[in-house]
C-alpha cells in the first residue's frame, strides 16, 4: 500500500492505494494558504493513516509545478504560490523523516491512466490538463519522462503555434500573452471572450451558449479547436503518442474530440495520425492516484 497526495491551490486530497489498485481512506481537504501549515497537514494526514493501518507506507505527492533539479525550489507554480521556490520535497522529508517523492501533478495524472487506466494499453501516453491553465505529462513504458530541467511535456507553456498566432493577429510582447495556455485553457479562454464581447462569463457558461448555438461561442469554440489542434500537431510531430488521455475541467465541457482528431490531421506532418484521443478513467483522482504509485518499487 501507498499513500498519495494532491496538493492544489484549494485541496489536499488523500488517498491509500492497495497493491490491486483499489482505493482506501480517501480524504479531502481545504489547502492552508500557509507552506508550514501545509507540510503540517500532510505530516497529520500520514500519521493518522499510518495508525490506523499499524504500519509505515510510501509517500508520494504530486502539485503544480516541478522541483528544479538545479536547486532543489519547485518552480512553474503561479496557482500554488505557497509552494512557489521553496524546498517543498525536502521539508516534507524532514518533517516526515523519511523519503519523500514529490512529482508534477499533470505527470502523475498521466502515469496514473498510462499503468492501469484508459491508456494502460499504449506504448507512448501523453496526459493533457485542460483547466484553468494548460499543462501534460508524458509517460513511456508505463514511467514519466522529467528531463533533466523537470519540465518535459510542459507544452502549454509553448508559444502559439505561428498560423495561429497569425489567424488570432496577436499582436503583443509578452511572451506569456502568447503561450499556447492563453487561449486554450479555461481562464484563457474566458479572457479572451469576455474581452471581445465585452461580458464576464466563466467557460463552462461559455461552453453552455455553445451548445445553444449562440454564435458569438459559436466563433469563439471553433477557433479554440483549431488553436487545441494546431497545438496538439507541435506535440504529434515531435513525440508521435500512441494516445493522449484528457483531464481537466474544460475537457469535461469537450464533445467533439472527433472534430478535433480531424483538425489535428490537417496540420500534423504527413497528414495522418493513427493515435488515440481519450478521456481518462479515473478522472479528477488519477492525480493522487499517479502520486501514491510514486512510492512503488515496480509502477506495474
Amino acid at each position: 500500500m501507498q499513500i498519495g497526495f494532491d496538493v492544489g491551490a484549494t485541496k489536499i486530497e488523500s488517498v491509500v492505494l492497495k497493491d490491486n489498485g483499489e482505493e482506501t481512506n480517501r480524504s479531502r481537504r481545504d489547502c492552508p494558504k500557509d507552506y508550514n501549515q501545509i507540510i503540517q497537514s500532510i505530516k497529520e494526514i500520514v500519521t493518522n493513516i499510518e495508525n490506523e493501518f499499524k504500519q509505515t507506507l510510501p509517500v508520494g505527492v504530486c502539485h503544480p509545478g516541478v522541483h528544479s533539479p538545479q536547486t532543489g525550489l519547485v518552480k512553474n507554480a503561479p496557482n500554488c504560490i505557497w509552494i512557489e521556490k521553496k524546498p517543498f520535497q525536502t521539508n516534507l522529508r524532514e518533517a516526515l523523516g523519511r523519503e519523500i517523492f514529490c512529482e508534477n501533478d499533470a505527470n502523475c495524472f498521466a502515469l496514473s491512466e498510462a499503468i492501469d487506466g484508459a491508456g494502460k494499453h499504449y506504448k507512448i501516453v501523453y496526459g493533457i490538463i485542460l483547466g484553468s491553465g494548460a499543462g501534460g505529462g508524458l509517460v513511456i513504458d508505463k514511467q514519466i519522462v522529467t528531463g533533466p530541467n523537470g519540465v518535459a511535456g510542459e507544452w502549454g507553456h509553448n508559444q502559439l503555434p505561428y498560423m495561429a498566432a497569425k489567424k488570432e493577429e496577436l499582436q503583443t510582447s509578452s511572451l506569456r500573452e502568447a503561450e499556447i495556455e492563453s487561449f486554450i485553457s479555461g481562464l484563457g479562454l474566458a479572457k479572451k471572450f469576455n474581452k471581445k464581447y465585452g461580458k464576464n462569463l466563466k467557460t463552462s457558461e461559455i461552453f453552455k451558449l455553445y451548445r445553444q448555438h449562440d454564435l458569438d461561442a459559436d466563433k469563439m469554440i471553433d477557433e479554440f479547436k483549431v488553436n487545441l489542434a494546431m497545438s496538439l500537431a507541435t506535440i504529434i510531430n515531435i513525440l508521435d503518442p500512441d494516445a493522449f488521455v484528457f483531464g481537466g475541467g474544460v475537457t469535461n465541457e469537450i464533445d467533439f474530440f472527433d472534430e478535433i482528431e480531424n483538425l489535428v490531421k490537417k496540420y500534423v506532418i504527413g497528414k495522418e495520425y493513427e493515435g488515440v484521443f481519450l478521456k481518462p478513467k479515473f478522472g479528477d483522482a488519477s492525480g493522487v492516484r499517479g502520486a501514491a504509485r510514486l512510492g512503488r518499487t515496480s509502477s506495474y
